[in-house]
């Protein structure tokens, strides 16, 4: 295994957010996932559930998804306390500035930003849609187990010239996920995410997110 190799897709993967039209081969996705499923977990529990959307199935999750969106686009964003700790905020209201400046959109314009979020619950287009699910009653050491599989998928796919986008926006609508699947009840959405090959000259694309620098968020000790 070459270092190099690995850096290169680890610093290459980006949330993408337009998708080209191609469809994914099923066995693509099967690669994909038996790669992900190498990941760790505390006692090899193995805690992580996924469906895999493509086609008709996705659309119709889709639409559905839409319709209960619009009918209350002022949902707020379940995955963040309010208030925020202001070094996460000022990190959120970057990530606002860039992502919705790279898609064109006034950060007063509130009905163009709704429509922009909107586009999470058809997976941006992509041709595969994934629903990420736990059992709700582990805990939260075990989502920590289901991150470590969702990164190793967005990792294999990028290393297969496929892209991804990670969209925590689903959680709020995990009762109807669930009856749309046929969840059990144990069950419980955690985030979803949008897979395919994405639109390198679609302007949302452009948008460039930083990251800290090693020495900002590590304390090394006794080297």
């Amino acid at each position: 295994m070459h270092a190099q190799a690995v850096s290169q897709v680890m610093r290459s993967r980006r949330s993408v957010r337009a998708f080209r039209p191609g469809q994914v081969p099923r066995e693509l996705v099967e690669e994909i996932l038996g790669d992900a499923a190498c990941a760790p977990s505390g006692a090899n529990i193995q805690p992580w559930g996924v469906h895999v959307l493509a086609g008709a199935a996705k659309d119709e999750l889709g639409e559905a998804l839409v319709a209960a969106f619009r009918a209350d686009a002022g949902l707020p964003p379940a995955h963040f306390p309010q208030p925020l700790p202001e070094v996460f905020q000022a990190r959120l209201m970057d990530f606002g500035a860039r992502y919705y400046g790279a898609a064109g959109i006034d950060r007063t314009d509130a009905a163009a930003r709704a429509r922009q979020t909107e586009r999470n619950f058809s997976f941006f287009g992509a041709p595969v849609g994934l629903i990420f699910s736990i059992d709700r009653r582990l805990k939260p050491h075990s989502w920590i187990d289901l991150g470590l599989f969702a990164q190793n998928v967005m990792i294999a796919a990028k290393a297969r010239g496929l892209d991804t986008c990670p969209q925590v926006a689903f959680a709020p609508f995990h009762e109807l996920i669930a009856a749309h699947l046929q969840m059990p009840p144990e069950q419980l959405t955690a985030f979803g995410m949008s897979m395919g090959y994405g639109d390198t000259d679609a302007p949302v694309n452009q948008a460039r997110m930083p990251r800290e620098r090693v020495q900002d968020f590590a304390d090394l000790i006794g080297f």
